[in-house]
């Protein structure tokens, strides 16, 4: 063949998805240094793309098994917050295409913030149907941690603008109208839960780095309300805000044990 540049090869490697091409061969036959890295580049891409496939489908096993039961509109269902000492506990549902791909798809707390962000937009744009709901402080020390997350589950399937017929649910059992699984770490093994807890995840998050502005001693931007060494130092100092948990350790500790004042309680 003409000697191509080594950009030229990189840039036709970039179109090649079959392993089977003869110009890999080609390719190989190329002495250059720069070129075998360029291939050994594409083959790990390809190794990677392989991977992500395969857990995909693996993490569509069980919207394929009630598909074949019949059900058609299959709502994932995840929560994100019910450990911090502040901001609201969230849940999300998601009801995705059937013909739905996203490779890398996982659950939230595996992705970085940027790969949330773009697949929470994917998410978003592909689904056939997702909402949002949140229960915020106040009400999860009136009703409990346990009681808020489920309500706030509930509270996203019937906002649903599709009504569901299945959910897939990550570990809680909810009492519903629909047939359901519960599936324990289902946010690793299902992708509508997974997507849920992506939308989830993205919503909590945005939500903090708001409160964040106008409560800049307690950097929710960065530990999203939870107990960080930094945020616990900073409600000694400053006390508490509307949006703590009165009802959580050790916010709860410290207003029993009346350590400081809380001047924005």
């Amino acid at each position: 063949m003409t000697k191509l540049s080594i950009e030229q090869i990189e840039k036709r490697l970039e179109t090649i998805l079959d392993e089977r091409d003869p110009f890999l061969l080609e390719v190989e036959m190329d002495e250059r240094k720069g070129v075998q890295n360029k291939l050994a580049k594409w083959r790990k891409r390809r190794e990677q793309e392989k991977f992500l496939r395969t857990k995909f489908n693996e993490m569509n096993f069980f919207e394929r098994k009630y598909r074949d039961q019949g059900f058609q509109h299959i709502a994932g269902v995840d929560e994100v917050g019910r450990g911090p000492l502040a901001g609201p506990v969230v849940a999300a549902a998601v009801i995705l295409p059937e013909d739905f791909f996203l490779a890398g798809i996982d659950d939230s707390k595996k992705l970085s913030e940027k790969k949330r962000l773009e697949y929470d937009e994917v998410i978003r744009k592909e689904a056939l149907a997702f909402s949002v709901s949140m229960i915020h402080a106040s009400e999860i020390d009136q009703i409990n941690i346990y009681e808020a997350t489920k309500k706030a589950m509930k509270s996203a399937i019937v906002s649903l603008s599709l009504k569901p017929d299945f959910l897939l649910i990550d570990a809680m059992k909810l009492h519903t109208l629909y047939p359901t699984d519960s599936i324990i770490k289902g946010d690793a093994k299902s992708i509508s839960i997974a997507a849920a807890s992506i939308v989830a995840k993205v919503a909590r998050d945005q939500l903090m780095k708001e409160i964040a502005t106008s409560n800049p001693e307690y950097g929710f931007q960065s530990n999203m309300g939870y107990g960080t060494k930094e945020h616990i130092l900073a409600i000694e100092q400053h006390g508490i805000t509307p949006y703590h948990r009165k009802s959580f350790a050790p916010v709860k500790d410290l207003l029993e044990g009346d350590l400081w004042t809380f001047g924005r309680s």
